[in-house]
């Protein structure tokens, strides 16, 4: 039987790295961002609601989404933030659940991870098998999410913000991984995790 594990963290946690593990070891990994991204490409209908309501400001000259504007301006304006994700968060969800289905169908025993940041936050608990978090210090969060380019401490703290606190995170979690340490020390969490998952 299939199984649906939604993998989430805080920002700069290291959700990408465990995914990237996960999919090493066969698992087909579905990216909340990545189904956010293709859902505004250029002529998309969520694309066009944005830019009606936001206006023509937060297209760039290709005519794609200008991300990084949209997200200085939700970052700024909580209304802003909450129309936005009441307008892409359902259509996430609904990709979540075709993509996994349609891979059900064609790999009966395949191993299906849905990487949500928001996953605690935004309900997803009930459409998964399992849930696993991956986990460190905000500390090292802030430190990690510094040495990304562009981002500023305002956006910073609007991110970890948005997010539930690392205990309410933790609680939802049928398996923790902690990434404080080196990346030869999450991988063989990582492995252990899948063991567990096979009963081996």
């Amino acid at each position: 039987m299939a199984l649906r594990i939604g993998l989430t963290g805080g920002a700069g946690c290291g959700k990408s790295t465990v995914a990237g593990m996960l999919k090493a070891a066969g698992a087909h990994v579905l990216d909340a961002d990545v189904i956010a991204r293709e859902l505004v490409a250029p002529g998309s209908p969520a694309l066009q609601t944005i830019i009606a309501h936001f206006g023509p400001t937060f297209l760039n000259e290709n005519g794609c989404l200008d991300r990084a504007a949209l997200r200085a301006r939700i970052f700024a304006d909580p209304a802003a933030k909450t129309w936005l994700e009441g307008l892409l968060h359902p259509l996430i969800r609904a990709c979540f659940i075709a993509a996994s289905d349609a891979w059900t169908t064609s790999h009966p025993q395949a191993l299906i991870v849905w990487m949500v940041p928001l996953l605690v936050e935004n309900g997803y608990r009930p459409l998964l098998d399992q849930v696993l978090v991956v986990d460190c210090s905000r500390s090292l969060q802030i430190e990690r999410l510094r040495a990304r380019p562009g981002w500023t401490e305002k956006q910073i703290s609007a991110v970890l913000a948005a997010q539930c606190d690392r205990v309410t995170r933790n609680a939802t979690a049928d398996w923790m991984v902690s990434n404080e340490g080196s990346l030869a020390e999450l991988q063989a969490q990582v492995t252990l995790y899948l063991r567990h998952l096979r009963g081996t």
